[in-house]
């Protein structure tokens, strides 16, 4: 099962921000059983894990970017 899991689409930082919003709406609501508030508590941790993980490869893109070529060249204007 976790393989499953592993080959489904990893939604983008954008899908994966609003449903956590969502998420986040629906557990301050109230309203819901214990079974359902930790269902979506659980749910949110994974988008969290999601987020984090577009956001780290963004920062590292950007490092990448800013540290320029490493043979002593000008970098390349845009």
């Amino acid at each position: 099962m976790a393989e499953e899991n592993a080959t489904e689409r990893k939604p983008s930082y954008e899908q994966a921000r609003d449903e956590l919003t969502d998420v986040v709406k629906r557990l301050e609501a109230g309203g819901l059983t214990l079974e359902e508030s930790l269902a979506l508590w659980e749910r949110g941790e994974k988008l969290a894990a999601v987020c984090e993980e577009w956001l780290e490869g963004a920062r590292a893109r950007l490092a990448a970017a800013m540290q320029g070529p490493e043979d002593g060249e000008a970098p390349a204007p845009f």
